[in-house]
């Protein structure tokens, strides 16, 4: 018998976690090193040629020339008396060696007599197995060619064992992932059914290519029916253009999609759903998918298509009162024409309230402005829309209806003022009104420019700077500061952002 492997010091298995990464058996079955075995037998002019993995119990031929065995137990093999040898090995006469003298390959038939192996060394550091060359007759030992050569081939044998690893691992990672999707898909399926929308998904391009089941349940077509741009035939007529216009734009700039159409049901009634999708990105940025739902929200329009005729005939009524109020006191300037100028005055601030009323009321989607119904740019453009030449810049607020009204005041009489006596009274004048925000207040700045040379007015405080003050002070808890310039008036008014809004 052969005598025992001096590198077997790792007990059992311990060789399992070198070997199992580099797929032995597939390379026996691909007969990856058939030619590296072949070459080997050539450069030595020997008979026997083999390319081994060895493992704890067993050495594995990847390949072998002149032996058609797929190995041989470990104990019989030459080469795992080497593991531990660096470089190519050699045993002249394996005969008169006591290593070799009681092998069954040296005393069987095989009659081995000669033997040189160079071994296959992991990027790690570790002995795989090797590339051997055997011949029933001793020889003396390698030509340096034969040396060189044999350490190439072993090299080269490494590399093909190298890279069939990484490409194992790659098909690992791949197969890992493909399954890891799976699942994915297989948890966003049970997910998406189980929602009470209907759910949907594009690629990149928006063609469409899933739908849950509530999809399928609410609109009654054939699976697979709507795929791709065919769900476009379910939308209302009116509604098809501009649901594609705003899913075109979303696909061009990569936006959240957001539209309210009507959707035809299973039984043919058209009914209001809103449609929504975002776009799926991976890190780099790349749109990879849409996920999109459609939420039937028909009882919900209708209430807000009824609301809609309420609040326009309550605006209606509101917008009556103003002008009963505008008649009753252009009737009582009439009698007292003393009063003509004061009247004039007081029937455009009912007028101004009356913008700042219309613009901050509840909108439907028919009666909506352009401009938010809570931005305060929106209000000020509507206020400033009869004078002209007032520009609004920086920041915007948010507003509700009871900061509306203190705000519509407080600017109709800085306008008011300046097309009497300031910018807006000459033909170069202009105005800026300009909005910052900063630590929980808002300065907002009234600067004129162009007009005629402005002064400090004496004497007691009129009705509009009264007007100003309390709206400034005592309706938005602000300050007031005006600079009397020579080139036109600036007005600074310092309000907390709390009173802009119930937010």
């Amino acid at each position: 018998m052969a005598s025992p492997d001096k590198s077997d010091t790792g007990g059992p298995g311990a060789r399992a976690p070198i070997v199992a990464p580099y797929d032995v058996a597939g390379a026996v079955t691909r007969r990856d090193m058939a030619d590296l075995a072949d070459f080997a037998a050539e450069l030595l002019d020997a008979p026997l040629a083999t390319v081994t993995v060895m493992d704890d119990e067993y050495q594995h031929f990847l390949s072998a020339h002149g032996v058609d065995l797929p190995g041989s137990p470990r104990n019989l093999s030459f080469c795992t008396h080497f593991m531990d040898e660096p470089g190519v090995s050699v045993v002249p006469d394996a005969a008169a060696d006591p290593r070799f003298a009681d092998n069954l390959y040296v005393t069987g038939d095989f009659k081995l007599r000669f033997y040189a192996g160079a071994p296959l060394v992991t990027p790690d550091g570790e002995t795989l197995g090797s590339v051997c060359v055997y011949d029933t007759v001793p020889r003396e030992g390698l030509t340096e060619m034969q040396r060189h050569g044999l350490a190439i081939l072993a090299k080269a044998a490494m590399g093909r064992l190298d890279d069939r690893r990484a490409e194992r691992e790659r098909e690992e990672a791949r197969a890992a992932e493909r399954a890891r999707l799976a699942e994915s898909a297989a948890r966003m399926r049970v997910l998406a059914d189980a929602m009470p929308q209907m759910v949907w998904s594009t690629r990149p391009d928006g063609h469409h290519d899933y739908y849950n089941a509530r999809w399928y349940e609410f609109t009654g077509v054939a699976s697979g029916s709507t795929d791709g741009h065919e769900w476009d035939g379910l939308f209302h007529p009116d509604d098809q253009a501009r649901a594609s216009v705003a899913w075109s734009r979303c696909l061009g700039t990569g936006e959240p999609y957001e539209v309210e159409y009507r959707l035809r049901r299973h039984d043919g009634v058209y009914r209001w759903v809103l449609g929504r999708a975002l776009a799926v990105r991976d890190p780099d940025g790349a749109i990879t998918r849409w996920v999109g739902t459609c939420t039937d929200m028909h009882e919900q329009r209708l209430a807000s298509d009824e609301r809609e005729v309420v609040a326009q005939e309550l605006s209606h009524r509101i917008k009556n009162i103003f002008a009963v109020i505008s008649g009753l006191i252009t009737l009582a300037a009439k009698k007292r024409p003393v009063m003509a100028d004061a009247a004039a005055d007081l029937r455009e601030r009912i007028t101004a309230l009356g913008r700042a009323h219309d613009f901050v009321r509840p909108h439907s989607v028919q009666s909506r402005r352009d401009a938010a119904p809570d931005s305060l740019h929106g209000l000020l453009a509507e206020l400033f829309a009869p004078y002209g030449r007032v520009r609004v810049k920086g920041d915007d607020l948010p507003i509700d209806d009871r900061s509306a009204t203190p705000v519509a005041l407080l600017f109709h009489e800085l306008a008011t003022n300046a097309t009497k006596y300031g910018a807006l009274s000459a033909d170069g004048g202009e105005v800026t009104v300009t909005v910052a925000r900063d630590d929980g207040r808002a300065t907002i700045s009234w600067t004129e420019r162009g007009g005629p040379p402005v002064t400090k007015p004496q004497g007691e405080t009129g009705f509009g700077t009264q007007l100003v003050e309390l709206s400034v002070v005592r309706q938005l808890g602000g300050d007031i500061r005006r600079d009397w310039r020579p080139d036109g008036l600036v007005v600074t008014l310092g309000i907390p952002l709390s009173a802009f809004g119930r937010r």
